[in-house]
């Protein structure tokens, strides 16, 4: 399986390839693309586009994961994201490939097994899921890499007939959202 995740902005656009086999996660490719505000929106998203489709040409990504767009109090900012996730949106289905969509704490409650965890926190756990030797920069690249991982592993929570879990705070004494991310992701989990 290979998927490819994608971190959108307006001015940086981060992005992973990640190919998941027998059990194990490896990384074909990651970038971001950096763009000058300089330029115009609908210049910008050209070039996204472009870049994203050498990126599905070049590895022929299954599906495709993308971030979902955040409350902002900055409508400018909120509707500059919606143009471009709309263009990565229709790029994907030009090449009639399946898309899912992940809000920022379902990626993270996937990576780290919290919802709210820090950028560090999930490019740390990134970094330890791909076996890399390095916490790639900058955090789009992790963002990216993140979302890519949070599709394989709920795909696999679909496959298996396992509900996803849910950012739902728990109740004291009801067993731990640990327990349940250890239970959701045998593949993640290393025991000792």
């Amino acid at each position: 399986m290979i998927v490819l995740g994608v971190d959108p902005g307006s001015l940086k656009t981060g992005y992973g390839v990640v190919q998941h086999h027998n059990g194990s996660f490896s990384v074909l490719a990651a970038g971001v693309i950096r763009l000058q505000a300089a330029w115009s929106h609908p210049e910008r998203i050209g070039i996204i586009c472009r870049e994203l489709e050498q990126v599905i040409a070049e590895f022929q990504p299954e599906r495709v994961a993308l971030e979902t767009a955040f409350l902002s109090h900055n409508v400018q900012a909120a509707l500059k994201l919606g143009q471009v996730r709309g263009a990565v949106i229709g790029l994907v289905v030009r090449y009639a490939l399946p898309i899912y969509e992940y809000a920022p704490r379902e990626v993270k409650s996937a990576i780290t097994g919290k919802g709210a965890a820090t950028k560090e926190q999930v490019a740390f756990m990134v970094s330890r899921m791909l076996s890399l030797h390095t916490v790639p920069k900058p955090h789009d690249v992790t963002d990216a890499l993140g979302i890519a991982l949070c599709d394989i592993l709920r795909g696999e929570s679909r496959q298996s007939g396992v509900p996803p879990r849910t950012n739902s705070r728990r109740k004291s004494g009801t067993g731990g959202s640990w327990e349940q991310f250890v239970r959701q992701s045998p593949n993640v989990v290393v025991r000792s």
